[in-house]
């Protein structure tokens, strides 16, 4: 090649070179300023949206803001939720009393044995708690559930409940009567919530309800115990054999749900069977 003809490939290397440089700057400063501006009517459009539908509390319905700690209740209504405190009692979860203290195990639950090896329950079923869950109960108010779990998870975390060494987790089942009823199962979007945060695995099909019940809600304690009496099965026993259990549900009153799907888990193989339940 001749000095000039290589002196003319040189120019235009270095003329490719600027080239790309300023395609390189003209992209980053595309993808710098590309994104800031989406960002600015991102929040462009929510301040609008915040100021036409404001957010308000679920519970009390003032407007929500920075100081809340979850996204549908105020701080003020979520300090209002009344907890369970330990010493808790080793069978319900419930906090213990003075008459308690040397058993472990709260009068109610010394008259009334369980099949659970023991039951966590963050909440008292009172004020607000009651309120929210009766809304994504009966209400179909679905997105609850991320709410209500925040509960159960901050529990969990509070109290080192041992989720390490559970092997599945298992909602409460609704009868499929039921379950048309109210079109989604509470305890399943809970379980798979809790599920998703420990990286465990959700067995929703396994443990059925075999005859349809009456409301819970509607009996007293010794009918509850009657009314919910080998209403559970396993379809495949095999696969609760020697697993340790997380059985998950809304609400605990007298525990005789809990404690008979408790016992269908045992009657399969189960080794241990843990209750968590928002509420009691």
């Amino acid at each position: 090649m001749s000095a000039e003809g290589e002196h003319t490939s040189l120019a235009q290397g270095a003329t490719f070179r600027k080239s790309q440089g300023v395609d390189k700057f003209i992209f980053s400063c595309y993808h710098k300023w590309g994104c800031r501006m989406k960002k600015f009517i991102v929040n462009l459009i929510t301040g609008f949206k915040d100021i036409i539908y404001p957010k308000i509390c679920f519970i009390c319905r003032e407007k929500l803001d920075k100081s809340c700690v979850d996204e549908l209740v105020c701080l003020k209504c979520w300090v209002a939720i009344k907890k369970n405190t330990p010493p808790f009692c080793t069978r319900c979860g419930r906090s213990l009393d003075s008459k308690s203290l040397t058993e472990n195990v709260c009068c109610a639950c010394l008259k009334r044995p369980v099949h659970f090896d023991r039951a966590f329950v963050p909440c008292v079923y009172a004020g607000p708690i009651k309120d929210l869950i009766h809304e994504f109960k009966y209400n179909n108010k679905d997105y609850l559930a991320t709410t209500l779990s925040r509960l159960m998870s901050d529990f969990i975390r509070e109290y080192d409940v041992p989720v390490n060494f559970l092997d599945l987790i298992v909602p409460v089942p609704l009868h499929p009567a039921r379950l048309r009823e109210r079109e989604f199962n509470q305890a399943e979007l809970l379980a798979r919530l809790i599920a998703s945060l420990y990286k465990i695995m959700v067995s929703a099909d396994n443990l059925i309800r075999r005859r349809y019940t009456k409301t819970q809600t509607e009996l007293e304690s010794q009918d509850r115990l009657v009314n919910v009496k080998d209403s559970f099965a396993v379809r495949t026993p095999e696969l609760f054999k020697g697993k340790n259990i997380l059985l998950v549900d809304d609400v605990m009153t007298t525990g005789a749900t809990s404690s008979e799907a408790a016992l269908a888990l045992k009657n399969a193989g189960a080794n241990i069977v843990f209750d968590l339940t928002i509420a009691n």
